[in-house]
């Protein structure tokens, strides 16, 4: 069994090895002077694993010549991050179902196909080989008990993202909740747990993912506001897009965490465990 990797994964790769016990073959990277990409498997086996976060056009092409290169191989492909999910119904007449194509796209080679935290489940159904979501709330709650809090409050930042938070907290056992909006006005909305005072309470905000962290923010300012001791964030896919890591920075978050589905510097938490196990099943 060997592992391999597009550019932007290289570190959840090597973990991932690390964790299997097995090589991480060297992959040359090169570029045609038109701009075309070329790629080489340096040593190859008949098992073969591709960590394969597909962050940007580049690493989505490279995902697609990895599966190429391991033809003829018992090929597992894994998508820490799978870009276009999000898009994953028409919106407007005219407009691709984005991860059904990318499914589709990624399905080419591979014998299985896992994924961690992918924006909806509904999605695997569109891979043309098994595919299975995994999850890292447990590795995220882990990471949270390291920080020796005392009596802290995990919030989601919407009831939809509440099972996600439960599935945090289990390790822990510490209380959780739910942001909920309230319009005050046209303009003004105000964010407070549901159920659970923030007041005198350290809160964890978690999410599968932090995209712009504009809400997140908000809510951080909020909760401050309300009388929360501090407030820090934690979430699976750190994308930060449009300054979001900033943004959070600025609203007063003492702590900012994601993990290394999206190799980033807040990348304390590693994917490569769950990834381990589920490959060895």
């Amino acid at each position: 069994m060997k592992v391999v990797y597009t550019e932007k994964s290289q570190v959840l790769a090597a973990r991932t090895a690390q964790k299997l016990g097995c090589r991480l073959s060297e992959v040359k990277y090169t570029t045609f002077p038109d701009g075309e990409q070329s790629i080489r498997i340096m040593d190859d086996d008949d098992q073969m694993i591709i960590i394969a976060s597909t962050v940007d056009p580049e690493s989505t092409l490279q995902a697609i010549l990895l599966l190429d290169a391991c033809e003829g191989k018992e090929t597992t492909l894994v998508l820490p991050y799978m870009g276009y999910a999000r898009q994953d119904k028409k919106f407007n007449d005219g407009e691709p179902i984005s991860a059904r194509a990318m499914a589709r796209a990624l399905s080419t080679g591979a014998d299985r196909v896992f994924t961690i935290n992918i924006h909806d489940t509904s999605i695997l159904e569109h891979f043309r080989c098994p595919a299975k979501n995994l999850t890292i709330a447990p590795e995220i709650g882990a990471y949270i008990g390291t920080m020796a809090l005392e009596n802290p409050l995990i919030l989601s930042p919407d009831e939809g993202a509440w099972e996600f938070a439960k599935g945090v907290v289990a390790v822990g056992k510490w209380d959780c909740d739910h942001l909920d909006k309230t319009r005050l006005s046209g303009s003004e909305v105000t964010m407070a747990p549901k159920h659970l005072e923030a007041v005198g309470r350290d809160c964890i905000i978690v999410d599968d993912i932090i995209a712009t962290g504009g809400s997140m923010a908000k809510a951080a300012g909020m909760l401050l506001e309300q009388g929360a001791t501090s407030v820090r964030a934690a979430g699976v896919h750190g994308v930060f897009a449009s300054g979001g890591y900033i943004k959070l920075m600025q609203a007063g978050l003492a702590d900012i965490a994601s993990s290394d589905t999206i190799e980033r510097a807040s990348s304390r938490i590693t994917a490569s465990g769950v990834i381990a196990d589920a490959v060895r099943k």
